[in-house]
């Protein structure tokens, strides 16, 4: 007797989870870069102590060259894109680079608090995946 074996059916999330999912997540970035971004209007003069070693060499360079309000602005309009819901693809392309440079940060030079980029990274990818159409144009050819 020889048994046959049906293919698992993919298995898809309940639509209330695909909706809102989507939703809670693309708010969440939203708020948190839209705050983080927003936060250059209160640390332009007065940045917070930089912490010890390669990290803080780093944060010195990252705050003394003004390269700070540059990321900060970038992080605030795409926060704000994601709150308004509008050029979604556009605002995870800006936080997609965003979050390889926070990622890199803490990899190398601060791991012991990498469960935050780790996060972020994990809800940058729920937006990202139902705008994977037009995120995977970018590279295609032509």
């Amino acid at each position: 007797m020889l048994l046959t074996v049906a293919a698992p059916r993919p298995v898809s999330p309940p639509a209330w989870l695909a909706r809102y999912g989507v939703a809670a997540a693309r708010i969440a970035l939203g708020l948190v870069f839209t705050l983080a971004g927003g936060s250059i209007l209160f640390l332009i003069g007065h940045p917070p102590a930089p912490p010890p070693g390669l990290a803080g060499t780093f944060f010195h360079a990252f705050f003394a060259s003004r390269w700070v309000v540059f990321v900060d602005l970038v992080e605030l309009l795409a926060g704000i894109l994601l709150l308004i819901n509008r050029f979604v693809p556009f605002a995870l392309v800006l936080l997609a680079a965003i979050l390889c440079n926070i990622l890199v940060f803490h990899v190398t030079m601060q791991p012991q608090t990498i469960a935050l980029p780790l996060i972020l990274t994990a809800l940058w990818f729920v937006p990202a995946y139902r705008h994977r159409a037009p995120l995977l144009s970018l590279f295609t050819k032509g």
